[in-house]
């Protein structure tokens, strides 16, 4: 069983930024759950920098919660960037694309490493 209690401070912190989006764009639906998908994503990614210090036995690897963190980072901001675009779908298209290539890219290269 894990020692940390990283589920409760995520909880605090998904609260936190939905707070704080609710007080900065309250009639904006739209703009608030992109911008917390997009902050919690952010959270995630400083949750795999926890993790890649002190893993633990039964959790969630640390590169697992990094790359959860940036595919939330970029669904979050491809939904905003279709907000401010006024659903130019574009650039939100071309935006996962380069973010799937690159974890693609970062998948693989650890695999191609030679062992010695």
């Amino acid at each position: 069983m894990p020692k940390r209690q990283l589920d409760l401070l995520s909880l605090g912190v998904l609260v936190i930024i939905i707070a704080i989006l609710l007080v900065a764009f309250f009639p904006d639906w739209g703009t608030i759950l992109s911008l917390t998908i997009s902050l919690y994503g952010l959270w995630v990614v400083a949750l795999a920098g926890i993790r890649a210090k002190s893993p633990e036995k039964y959790e969630r690897g640390a590169f697992s919660t990094l790359v959860l963190g940036i595919l939330l980072l970029a669904v979050g901001g491809a939904w905003y960037l279709n907000i401010l675009t006024e659903g130019n779908i574009l650039y939100s298209v071309v935006l996962l694309l380069v973010i799937v290539g690159i974890l693609a890219v970062a998948s693989a290269l650890p695999s191609m490493r030679k062992k010695s």
